[in-house]
């Protein structure tokens, strides 16, 4: 049986917990799992790891961007299925009858992101975000293209293009079962909310692995200062990528940790990928948003990605901002569209490497040991000793 955790973005009690389970016939009971370790950790900002010159939102989450909404759904069974959806909303109206401008960026190309060609070309997305695994991408938008189609006023709609991106959670999980089925994301959708997001070993993050440590969801924001617009700038991330994990410049690998668990996740630091999504309430065209996920990945630099071969780096930017909002009402008032100019782009560029950085952080800080196929496991990154790495080399106090 399935374990089907139903989580919005409001936190939870991550003590040893029970969870739902809903059954083939959706009758709930509930069951204890011991398949999540705890993580007690603090968010890395909590513990003085705050990278840049721009302060976070009030919940140091892309929910800070006003209407952006996420959900998860994590999946649970036996002894190695350990994988989930998250899903992203730009805004809680018809996404497809009011469409948000969008950006999209490459890194290196090993992956999948559906429904990019149609971003590039448009310039605007019509559904909500779907992150999973892999195997996953086609059921994920299946989903996603029910539920748009069954939205109150898309009752002509013929035409639907999902978005939907992945990471490789094959290592934990037994992805070839392809566990995710279309409802599951639907209900992530369902589930979405604003407010604070639940991070690290959840939804889209269940099975990833970072560097060789337990990989996941994590999210931050910055808000700009008033003479730079005010705007805010949301980033959430599926971390399951490569590289040497550096925390504010500083390596935080084997040599430093010297633990017999660390000179394991060195050596086990793979190929994979990153996907990474971007919100603003800046007016910016889509052309602005290409360039802003494009910074992005500056951001993922500074945490020690090369971006390697079997990588897939994605990101993808929206604006919520109203006056830039493609509604069929609006058809007739395209001339007055605002687009935010060129040359004030910059801060907000800074604020999008930020962010993503922290993001990964917050994953990394925020991950439980997972124990999925074949017994494996890959343990969280063992962060009071980061921590002490950090004050040592006084890159934090």
């Amino acid at each position: 049986m399935i374990q089907m955790i139903f989580q919005s973005s409001y936190q939870i009690d991550r003590r040893p917990f029970c969870i739902r389970v809903l059954t083939a016939v959706l009758l709930s009971t509930v069951v204890c799992s011991n398949a999540i370790a705890n993580d007690n950790d603090p968010r890395a900002r909590e513990a003085g790891v705050a990278p840049g010159i721009y302060q976070p939102g009030p919940l140091n989450a892309i929910t800070d961007v006003s209407g952006v909404q996420v959900g998860h759904v994590s999946l649970i069974e036996g002894d190695d299925i350990r994988t989930g959806v998250t899903a992203i909303l730009p805004h809680g109206d018809n996404l497809y009858q009011n469409k948000v401008p969008a950006g999209y960026a490459q890194g290196n190309g090993y992956g999948k992101m559906m429904g990019t060609t149609q971003v590039i070309e448009l310039g605007e997305l019509e559904t909500p975000v779907l992150l999973t695994n892999t195997l996953s991408v086609p059921e994920a938008a299946a989903g996603t293209i029910e539920w748009t189609l069954a939205q109150p006023g898309n009752e002509q709609v013929r035409s639907v293009n999902a978005v939907v991106g992945e990471t490789n959670d094959g290592r934990i999980n037994n992805i070839r079962l392809r566990a995710i089925k279309p409802e599951h994301a639907i209900e992530a959708i369902n589930q979405a909310v604003s407010g604070p997001v639940e991070e690290g070993s959840i939804g889209a993050g269940m099975g990833t692995v970072n560097f060789g440590w337990k990989g996941g969801v994590g999210t931050s924001s910055r808000v700009l200062p008033d003479e730079n617009g005010g705007f805010t700038v949301g980033v959430l991330v599926q971390t399951n990528y490569g590289g040497e994990l550096h925390i504010m410049g500083v390596p935080i690998n084997a040599e430093a940790l010297n633990t017999a668990a660390a000179r394991v996740a060195q050596e086990a630091s793979p190929d994979g990928s990153v996907m990474i999504i971007i919100a603003t309430d800046a007016p910016l065209s889509d052309r602005n948003l290409e360039r802003l996920a494009k910074r992005s990945f500056l951001g993922l630099g500074r945490t020690g990605s090369a971006m390697s071969n079997g990588s897939g780096d994605y990101a993808l930017a929206f604006s919520t901002a109203e006056s830039v909002r493609r509604t069929t009402a609006r058809r007739a008032m395209l001339s007055r569209i605002a687009d935010w100019p060129n040359g004030e782009m910059t801060p907000l560029f800074q604020a999008a490497v930020e962010a993503t950085e922290e993001a990964v952080y917050n994953a990394l800080f925020k991950a439980s040991d997972v124990r999925g196929v074949n017994a494996e496991r890959y343990p969280q990154l063992p962060v009071s000793a980061a921590l002490q790495i950090l004050r040592d080399r006084r890159a934090i106090e």
